[in-house]
């Protein structure tokens, strides 16, 4: 990120705090409203921009015809573009031009009703709830003002990306506001580039059954712009599947679609009950972030997830992960097996998940030993902790392959372990450049053996390929960790700061995996008394 971006978003992020410090709401109920202003803004600017490219094709065609005559935009202008029409009392310059007497809530309420009139796929998804977000209603009129004219220092002339930014780190930081679970509607746009990387959702169908503020879907589609032929729309070559348990997570969700020019069939659904898409074998990219651990029996005893309910769910067809008593353990292979079969014939599919699945015992090994066999596991990455803006946690993304039982890598697994690829942001974050992330991409290209990539080679303490019977011999085992030898460094070459880090990561993975174990060890415990 450079840093005008970093001033500039952290300018915006305190102008937004005084929101959560002068409203009762609770701070979910915030980054709706919050969200819904930068979302008015970058529809303008791309709405003004893209006015004057229509107009000037217009009269390009126009003088090409020796027509005379100029018809007037119309929404469908806007909308063959796969941009927001704004109608002019829906503008930010609007809304920034009426007096401070006027009851600005008010506009703002109509301005969102007026662009879901005219975007039909935006119906009941745009905040409306300006007029009470303080009691005191000058209070509130002060308030909206303070924080328009705040996000009016975002520049007309910012790209896409930079706004697309702004957006992202707005709800990274709400992430980092609600703590861990903030983390089940955003996750690090850097991994989720590089997810994107291996699986290459060129054209198809693309699923997150635990969608967030969909950032696969946005990160997927600028991957299908950088690789389209010219002329090419991205909506023509992907389609958007994705489920939130919560609507107002939904909504976020289709706002972030809109402010990337994209749409999609965003669904309110629990995943582990409810199948709105009848996701099995339709779906040619799975990509998602789902919560980990999520256990079957909270701590006071009470059912999360009934086994009694998926029972006989073609989706978890390998199995329930279930203790002696019949519970579920914890919900990560019931994720872990929803994508897996929601894959189409040689569909693919990227997903971030605990470190601790890879090692998992009882049910789960089950499950992993049948996935494995059944040639799905393709790749498997271990990242490094502070990737994430709200846990320190370091985890593992899985990568599956439906199609490559019909190449020569059928019966193999890549590993790669990237805990020591990073960039610091600042002493508790950290990212993947464009780089590093091409870095990674690059070693599962190679053991693809795509065109134009020279042949893969194992690379000590990075990667390497293993072997069905390896992984049998290793517990089938899909920890990095178990497979990639460390590579010696000459104690005279060793960078002391670099090597901290890297020791506090290997700690912080070897302190997930106790934690794991201590838990597992809790319930083995449980039931035998």
């Amino acid at each position: 990120m450079k840093q005008t971006d970093k001033n500039l978003h952290e300018k915006l992020w305190s102008s937004a705090q005084q929101l959560r410090a002068n409203s009762s709401l609770k701070l979910n109920e915030i980054s709706e409203p919050i969200l819904g202003l930068i979302f008015l803004k970058f529809a303008e600017v791309r709405f003004k921009r893209s006015k004057q490219e229509i107009e000037d094709e217009k009269s390009l065609i126009i003088r090409d015809s020796s027509s005379t005559r100029l018809r007037p935009l119309s929404p469908d202008d806007f909308k063959a573009k796969g941009i927001l029409y704004v109608p002019e009392k829906a503008t930010y310059g609007f809304l920034m031009s009426l007096p401070e007497n006027e009851n600005i809530g008010k506009a703002i309420n109509e301005a969102m009703a007026e662009i879901e009139e005219y975007n039909k796929d935006l119906a009941g998804v745009l905040p409306q709830n300006y007029t009470s977000l303080v009691k005191n209603a000058n209070e509130n009129n002060e308030l909206l003002l303070t924080l328009l004219k705040s996000f009016n220092q975002i520049p007309d002339d910012i790209e896409g990306d930079a706004f697309g930014g702004i957006y992202e780190y707005f709800l990274g930081q709400f992430a980092i506001a609600e703590g861990q679970n903030g983390g089940e509607f955003f996750t690090a746009q850097s991994i989720v580039k590089l997810m994107v990387e291996v699986i290459e959702p060129y054209q198809g169908r693309i699923y997150d059954p635990a969608c967030g503020s969909g950032g696969m879907f946005v990160q997927s589609a600028n991957f299908v712009a950088k690789h389209k032929e010219y002329g090419a729309q991205v909506m023509d070559k992907i389609t958007i599947y994705g489920q939130e348990k919560t609507s107002s997570t939904v909504n976020i969700a289709k706002m972030n679609l809109a402010i990337h020019g994209l749409s999609g069939k965003i669904v309110q659904a629990n995943s582990y009950y409810e199948n709105p898409f009848d996701s099995n074998s339709k779906f040619d990219f799975v990509l998602a972030n789902p919560p980990f651990n999520v256990s079957g029996i909270d701590k006071n005893k009470q059912i999360v997830i009934d086994p009694a309910k998926i029972q006989g769910d073609a989706r978890f067809s390998y199995g329930l992960p279930v203790t002696q008593k019949g519970d579920i353990t914890n919900a990560n292979y019931l994720w872990v097996q929803l994508f897996a079969n929601s894959l189409s014939e040689n569909g693919r599919a990227g997903f971030v998940m605990a470190n601790s699945a890879g090692d998992a015992n009882h049910a789960e090994k089950e499950i992993r030993k049948k996935l494995i066999e059944n040639n799905l596991v393709d790749v498997m990455v271990a990242v490094g902790s502070n990737m994430f803006l709200n846990v320190i946690l370091s985890c593992t993304l899985w990568f599956f392959d439906k199609g490559k039982k019909n190449t020569n890598r059928k019966d193999k697994v890549l590993f790669i372990n990237a805990q020591d690829i990073f960039t610091p942001v600042d002493r508790a974050h950290n990212t993947w450049t464009k780089e590093q992330i091409q870095q990674i991409a690059d070693i599962v290209r190679r053991y693809r053996g795509e065109k134009g990539y020279e042949k893969y080679e194992d690379i000590a303490g990075l990667s390497k390929i293993a072997t069905i019977d390896e992984i049998e011999a290793n517990d089938y085992s899909l920890n990095p960790g178990r497979y990639i030898e460390v590579k010696e460094k000459p104690a005279d070459d060793i960078d002391f700061e670099k090597r901290m880090k890297e020791l506090m990561n290997e700690f912080t993975t070897l302190t997930d995996e106790a934690h794991g174990l201590e838990s597992k060890i809790i319930k083995d415990w449980e039931e035998i008394i």
